[in-house]
């Protein structure tokens, strides 16, 4: 079987999983609403997504101009934006996963890691064969957002947490990272969860793959328009 037909059969899985598990859950009460701030949305983030995987980018100004700076950053010292996401660590570092990984990555709860990336351009270029979308959000949420990322590394006391393996990409770490994966705790449960925390109406519940995502992001577009 090639490797793209295995690739398929691994996400049509765990898609077809998700799918079940959303449908038991679908009755499970609705997130509260995001944090209303006051002033202008004068500050953008990205969500970035390849189809099954989804990362939230930022410009490494407004990342150092925060309180809450994550200090591991400074591990991508020339990068002028950098992406943060989360996952499985079994799974997310290693390039080609085995079916039983996604299995079990999908169903058993186990650690977590974060995915930091530096990046030379805008996320709209760096990933111009992805799907983008640009937000604009609120100062106060900007905080909030940098601060909820940044809690999310495991330091063990420490200032600064050490990366535990390279990235997928040239310029990208593995860290050591808080809360446990599932199919009910993806990586795009975290993306949503850290938009909502950054006052971006979309409720993580319920969602389980890069497409719950991006399609409530496309929600949130139609009704701004």
């Amino acid at each position: 079987m090639g490797p793209r037909m295995t690739g398929f059969l691994k996400r049509s899985l765990v898609l077809l999983l998700a799918g079940w598990l959303a449908a038991c859950g679908a009755g499970q009460a609705p997130a509260p609403p995001p944090p209303a701030d006051a002033g202008p949305k004068d500050r953008t983030i990205w969500v970035v997504s390849n189809g099954w995987h989804t990362e939230i980018a930022l410009d490494r100004v407004d990342l150092k101009a925060s309180r809450a700076a994550p200090p591991e950053i400074e591990d991508l010292p020339e990068a002028r934006y950098l992406s943060f996401s989360w996952g499985d660590r079994a799974y997310f570092k290693e390039r080609n996963q085995s079916l039983g990984a996604v299995i079990e990555a999908a169903i058993t709860p186990t650690p977590a890691v974060l995915h930091l990336v530096g990046l030379d351009g805008p996320p709209p270029e760096a990933y111009a064969h992805l799907a983008v979308y640009e937000l604009s959000i609120t100062e106060a949420g900007l905080e909030r957002l940098v601060a909820a990322m940044s809690a999310a590394f495991t330091r063990d006391g420490e200032a600064r947490a050490q990366p535990v393996a390279p990235g997928l990409m040239t310029r990208s770490f593995f860290y050591d990272a808080r809360g446990e994966f599932h199919l009910f705790n993806t990586c795009n449960t975290w993306t949503a969860r850290m938009l909502r925390t950054a006052g971006v109406d979309i409720s993580p519940a319920g969602v389980m793959t890069a497409s719950h995502v991006t399609g409530r992001l496309a929600d949130l577009a139609e009704e701004g328009s």
